[in-house]
């Protein structure tokens, strides 16, 4: 269960998903996402949320394939392994203005589990 404000469930998080608008930020090491991501995500490394989320919108969409989340966005979702960097990313992306980004709770623990990956 989500356990701050910031933080959402697995269910809240298929719910997001099927609505097709997510922004999914996985926040793990590259050895990590080799292993396995959610599907659709983008990997920023959590060292690197505050650079990469400060770029301006043509050099997010070149690095990333995908435009930038506005400052507004209500759907920019962070996650890691089991949590922890999820709700740092989330903190560091709130305080350079993204007001309604949240955590994964669960992680890609719960997710891989969960899904059976």
């Amino acid at each position: 269960m989500a356990s701050s404000d910031n933080d959402i469930s697995y269910s809240d998080l298929k719910s997001i998903l099927a609505k097709g608008s997510a922004v999914l930020v996985d926040v793990r090491t590259n050895e990590e996402v080799a292993r396995g991501t959610i599907p659709g995500s983008i990997h920023i490394p959590v060292g690197n949320i505050g650079q990469d989320l400060s770029l301006d919108a043509a050099e997010f969409q070149s690095k990333f394939g995908v435009g930038k989340p506005p400052l507004d966005c209500t759907e920019l979702v962070f996650f890691c392994q089991l949590g922890r960097r999820g709700a740092a990313a989330t903190e560091k992306a709130k305080s350079l203005g993204f007001k309604n980004a949240r955590n994964y709770a669960g992680a890609y623990k719960e997710w891989s589990e969960k899904e059976g990956k």
